[in-house]
């Protein structure tokens, strides 16, 4: 029997596919890229918000059609929008055969044996987070994993339907998670990049307080490690030790990526955000000031229910005046049974269009600027990617770049690297996302 994976949506529910991509080999189920080629399909799903779930709606109804078209036997919901709408998903889209939820995925082998049999199933009780010991099948480039912290969000921000989908806040342990590090570091992996809904927040139901700080200190004694990222990180709980933490250890990438919404003490407020602007500003101070050249990323929503225009140029002069070197801008998504969902004064969809772009437009401008004002610099950059037709440059990401999200760096005067190759490189210009570069030999460094 052979199985097919699309997985949607962010890296922690690609870290969810990877597992159930192990369990299902282990269980003697062939993996298979082409769907057509595939006895059972199973779609990793995303409901954060409308578009994505959109999205996943879309995938699920081009994969029914192998049905008709290839081998497909069954097709199996995983993830978010079967932990959401559950029985509602599976009664209005009769092309499903079995639903499997977010805390239920080692359950996959269940869903499958119950298809195969002609039956159709829910399988949605749970709560899981995997560990070191469980199979897992990596899907992105050797040289890079993502290693999931934590589970769930005890945040209850107003406009975010995660935590009824993804339940409470569950951490790994450090030892748990150190052993997956040092297997992962044995296969090959350079760069390990930390997720979890709230990356700040870990270990604060383990150990009695947040212990994001700790976890890195026993990352970084990880010989063979290169890089270690941090991504999803919380204001609330970005300590000063964590900021010490960074900057004292050379394996841990000065980066930080630091979701704020919005800059408005009002608009804060009604979206539940425990921050005020005078607190952001202070703690992107500290950051600038203990982490030496850091690349700070961040998100923004632009017309949450009631933001008035002078809310909105609050957040405008607030992106002006920080400057940040990646920047996330979003439309509000109105999601059923979330607080924000019956808030008055919703916004209309044009307005949200016309200040979406034109903050698009100032983060288009200050990253170009930012990015000028790398050349002369000195970076060492990982390869990502080459095209064979363009002989002597390759791509690459420094530490200032996490995949997939942000930029890239163009090296130019490289003739041998292979992907995931590391070699330092002087930037020579900047664009809007990415940077150019030239290699910097041996000798000359």
């Amino acid at each position: 029997m052979k199985a097919g994976f699309i997985s949607l949506g962010c890296a922690k529910n690609l870290v969810d596919t990877e597992i159930m991509l192990g369990i299902l080999q282990d269980h003697g189920i062939e993996l298979t890229t082409n769907p057509a080629d595939a006895d059972i399909l199973i779609v990793n799903t995303c409901a954060f918000i409308q578009s994505a779930k959109e999205e996943s709606i879309t995938t699920l109804l081009s994969m029914a059609d192998y049905k008709e078209t290839g081998r497909c036997r069954a097709l199996i919901v995983a993830g978010c929008l079967g932990q959401r709408y559950g029985q509602e998903l599976l009664d209005e889209l009769p092309e499903a055969d079995a639903i499997i939820g977010t805390g239920a995925w080692n359950r996959i082998m269940e869903a499958v044996d119950e298809t195969i049999r002609g039956r159709r199933v829910i399988i949605t009780e749970g709560e899981i987070i995997y560990d070191a010991k469980m199979p897992r099948i990596r899907t992105t480039p050797p040289y890079t994993a993502y290693v999931k912290i934590a589970e769930g969000c005890d945040n209850r921000c107003a406009f975010c339907a995660i935590p009824m989908i993804r339940g409470r806040y569950i951490s790994r342990t450090v030892e748990d998670i150190c052993a997956e590090v040092h297997a992962l570091v044995g296969q090959g992996v350079k760069e390990i990049n930390l997720i979890a809904q709230d990356t700040t927040n870990y270990g604060h139901d383990l150990y009695g307080k947040p212990s994001l700080a700790r976890l890195l200190k026993e990352i970084v004694k990880e010989p063979k490690l290169k890089w270690v990222r941090i991504l999803y990180c919380y204001p609330r709980f970005f300590t000063d030790e964590l900021i010490e933490t960074i900057a004292a250890e050379p394996k841990i990438c000065n980066y930080v990526d630091l979701p704020l919404q919005h800059a408005h003490d009002a608009v804060l407020k009604r979206m539940r955000r425990p921050d005020t602007r005078a607190e952001i500003e202070a703690l992107l101070e500290r950051i600038r000031k203990g982490i030496p050249g850091v690349a700070i990323r961040s998100t923004f929503i632009v017309g949450y229910p009631g933001e008035t225009e002078e809310e909105f140029e609050t957040l405008k002069n607030f992106l002006l005046e920080q400057r940040f070197d990646h920047v996330g801008i979003f439309t509000y998504s109105r999601e059923e049974d979330t607080p924000a969902y019956d808030l008055p004064d919703q916004v209309s969809e044009e307005v949200m269009q016309e200040r979406y772009h034109e903050l698009m437009s100032i983060n288009s401008m200050i990253s170009q600027q930012k990015n000028e004002e790398l050349r002369g610099r000195e970076l060492e950059a990982l390869v990502v990617a080459r095209d064979e037709d363009v002989p002597n440059i390759v791509a690459g990401r420094s530490y200032r770049e996490a995949p997939e999200v942000d930029g890239l760096v163009y090296i130019e005067g490289d003739d041998g690297s292979e992907i995931g190759d590391m070699m330092r490189v002087r930037v020579v210009d900047g664009f809007v996302d990415d940077v150019a570069a030239e290699r910097i030999d041996e000798g000359e460094a």
